[in-house]
């Protein structure tokens, strides 16, 4: 029994090692391997994500400073750069993206199902972060001249605070682009800041029964069509 454990080590233990193992067989990921396993594998790239590391020295050098609490993820020692550059190179991806969305739907389950702000309709908060990329490395991600950029485009659901998509693109398109991709079912609400203030969407999600929450430009103009009332007078007097 492990007394004390790294809040990595405790975060790498909400897996389920026979479900993980399952994908493992089902995708053949270890076919070709003869010591580096899919977990170990699994763990590294993991480790890259929390510790922002940019290159395979850095994940080399910060797993190899705890060689002691490797144990407690379940990894011997620390990999080598060039066994991480293989198997970044020949590691199916499908097997990581099916074992995304198993995670998803047991956090899902495990997520509360009632909170203290309460709201009638389903809530989604939809916003886009940039990242910034070496455009000399990845040439298919232009943002400038002289710059790379890729930019998350991200629909919250505001019931367990998780995502519910999620769309990776090149920073040089507006974000409306994209929102008009994201699938949003009838009678829910969806709040977003003033980058994606385009009326035609907003006239289609009117159509399809989507609520919407957005501030407006200071240029909007805007012009009463119809009174709700019948008179001034009925208003206050029924």
């Amino acid at each position: 029994m492990v007394r004390h454990a790294s809040l990595f080590s405790q975060l790498v233990a909400l897996f389920d090692r026979k479900n993980f193992h399952q994908l493992v067989f089902r995708h053949h990921s270890e076919r070709y391997t003869k010591k580096y396993s899919s977990w170990d594998y699994f763990a590294v790239m993991l480790f890259c994500q929390l510790a922002q590391a940019k290159s395979l020295r850095e994940i080399y050098g910060g797993l190899a400073c705890c060689m002691g609490k490797l144990r407690h993820l379940g990894m011997r020692n620390a990999p080598n750069k060039s066994t991480l550059s293989y198997a970044n190179a020949h590691r199916p991806w499908q097997m990581f993206q099916d074992l995304f969305y198993d995670t998803l739907d047991l956090c899902k389950q495990a997520a509360p199902g009632k909170h203290k702000f309460r709201f009638k309709n389903k809530l989604l908060s939809l916003d886009s972060s940039t990242t910034s990329l070496c455009l000399s490395l990845f040439l298919w991600a232009k943002f400038c001249r002289t710059k790379g950029a890729v930019k998350l485009h991200l629909l919250l659901d505001h019931d367990g605070y998780l995502p519910t998509y999620a769309l990776i693109s090149d920073g040089s398109r507006h974000d409306v682009t994209y929102t008009r991709q994201i699938p949003l079912a009838p009678g829910s609400t969806v709040a977003m800041d003033r980058g994606y203030n385009d009326y035609k969407l907003f006239a289609n999600w009117t159509e399809n029964g989507i609520f919407f929450c957005n501030p407006a430009k200071r240029q909007c103009r805007l012009y009463r069509i119809r009174r709700p009332w019948a008179s001034e007078k009925s208003k206050y007097h029924g």
